[in-house]
């Protein structure tokens, strides 16, 4: 197969759909039902795709079927044009009346408890009509999905992007990170604390995939210390401040967050080799939809006010 042959008119959209539910569903059965076709529809066209690519896309197994390294490939693709067909049906519409359509946010830690409620509020006042999806994973696992389309913008510390091209980023306030504990933990009690003493204690820490556990563990080093080894791996905000308010674990937050949780409080050691810059990550050679616009727009606008929240 030629790649000139996906564009002869034998490839068709529906084949796309198909695949991509085949994929989402795990069995071809799952898929017909999914999208209200019969069984023998779906597998004939999954035939025809098959034979057209000259590659087989599942294999097939007794609990349902998985992509092979072709499937794989074809489906990235797949994904990736059908995400800019929604993106295109959703800007006529926006450019139409501007009353309607669907921003999706992945959220990171900061941000996501003081700005992110404040500009979806703001959002909703002014378009009822809009829908705000917000979905909450890491920084790495997020940005495929922005540069397939699936979400339209990161909000969150602001990560170092290094070789991924094809992003930009938008800083919209500086926010500290604070280890914190709560109120009557028995590391107030020391006299000239130290990050040395606060290793006698468990942490919780973010996923070690992520930029903040990263620039943590070089702090460590950097004092000639070993990182916690007793420890929880956590990126959910209600998670950690639970587990922080209610034992002894140690965590480190966005100073909005720890403000925000009355059974909490910074500890009296700076982290002022971490960071602190929060902001949105945008695909950089793709404009956004009318509702990402006015997303940003009202990001733009409470980040101002956090602006002097922060600075007080």
């Amino acid at each position: 197969m030629r790649a000139i042959d996906l564009l002869n008119g034998r490839l068709k959209l529906r084949h796309l759909v198909l695949v991509a539910a085949i994929a989402d569903q795990g069995s071809v059965l799952r898929a017909a039902e999914h999208l209200h076709l019969a069984q023998p529809a779906v597998t004939r066209s999954l035939r025809e795709v098959e034979t057209l690519l000259g590659v087989e896309l599942f294999v097939r197994g007794p609990r349902g079927v998985t992509p092979t390294m072709f499937g794989e490939a074809f489906l990235e693709h797949a994904r990736a044009v059908l995400a800019e067909l929604r993106r295109a049906g959703e800007r006529i519409s926006g450019l139409a009346d501007g009353e309607v359509g669907t921003v999706t946010i992945g959220t990171l830690l900061a941000g996501s408890n003081v700005l992110l409620p404040r500009a979806i509020a703001a959002l909703k006042e002014d378009r009822p009509g809009i829908t705000v999806i917000v979905q909450e994973a890491t920084f790495d696992a997020q940005v495929p999905r922005l540069l397939d389309g699936e979400i339209d913008l990161i909000l969150g510390r602001l990560n170092p992007i290094g070789d991924l091209r094809g992003l930009r980023q938008v800083t919209l306030y500086g926010e500290p990170v604070r280890l914190v504990a709560r109120h009557g933990h028995p590391a107030r009690t020391r006299r000239g604390l130290s990050l040395a003493d606060l290793l006698d204690y468990p942490w919780v820490l973010p996923l070690e995939q992520t930029a903040l556990r990263a620039e943590l563990e070089q702090l460590f080093r950097a004092e000639g210390l070993v990182p916690p080894g007793n420890l929880v791996e956590c990126t959910s905000v209600l998670t950690v401040r639970t587990l922080v308010r209610d034992t002894d674990m140690i965590a480190a937050l966005p100073e909005l967050v720890a403000r925000t949780d009355a059974g909490i409080a910074p500890l009296p050691v700076p982290l002022e080799a971490v960071r602190r810059q929060v902001g949105v990550t945008l695909p950089a050679h793709r404009s956004p939809t009318p509702s990402a616009r006015l997303m940003l727009d009202h990001l733009r606008r409470e980040a101002a006010e956090i602006r002097d929240l922060v600075a007080g």
